[in-house]
């Protein structure tokens, strides 16, 4: 059984999605990818602990302070590749910005391989299923633009924004 509740946001609406005691999905309303891999029927439950914990989460996370990640019980639901990728973007400071490229290299090396295609990469952050929670929005790309959120770039922008994040000589 799933459930689901929402929160509302400065960004937005967000809808989140528990299994009971675990996270996992958080979408922007509107969002590519919206509830994916999700049953087509939700719960509303709106008091479960997990939710209550993601709700004072992001509630510290707009007032500018720095919650950590691990403080939260988070299962994202994917292949092992995505997971492996969703684990390197939890692993980004906030604040701070990586790569497309940067992650890729730090997959083959997980992997053992030589290299790995930036567009995999891409598309295994494009598709997280809990997002800004696993900060998808700290990637960009190589030449510093601020391509590929689901969310949308204007919100990637704003998430930036209220992280202090410095891209590119101020291009936020």
């Amino acid at each position: 059984m799933c459930y689901s509740t929402t929160y509302q946001s400065p960004i937005g609406l967000l809808t989140l999605a528990s299994d009971g005691n675990n996270l996992i999905g958080l979408w922007i309303e509107g969002q590519k990818y919206f509830c994916k891999n999700m049953p087509e029927t939700m719960m509303k439950k709106d008091d479960l602990p997990v939710f209550g914990m993601v709700k004072n989460w992001l509630d510290r996370y707009f007032a500018g302070k720095q919650p950590g990640i691990s403080q939260l019980p988070l299962s994202p639901r994917g292949s092992d590749f995505r997971k492996d990728v969703w684990k390197i973007l939890c692993e980004i400071p906030y604040g701070e910005v990586t790569t497309y490229g940067e992650i890729a290299a730090k997959i083959a090396a997980i992997m053992n391989k030589e290299s790995m295609s930036s567009r995999a990469v891409g598309g295994a952050v494009g598709h997280n299923p809990i997002s800004i929670i696993i900060p998808c929005h700290r990637v960009i790309g190589s030449d510093g633009s601020l391509t590929g959120y689901a969310g949308g770039v204007d919100v990637k922008v704003k998430l930036l924004k209220l992280e202090g994040a410095d891209v590119v000589g101020g291009m936020l």
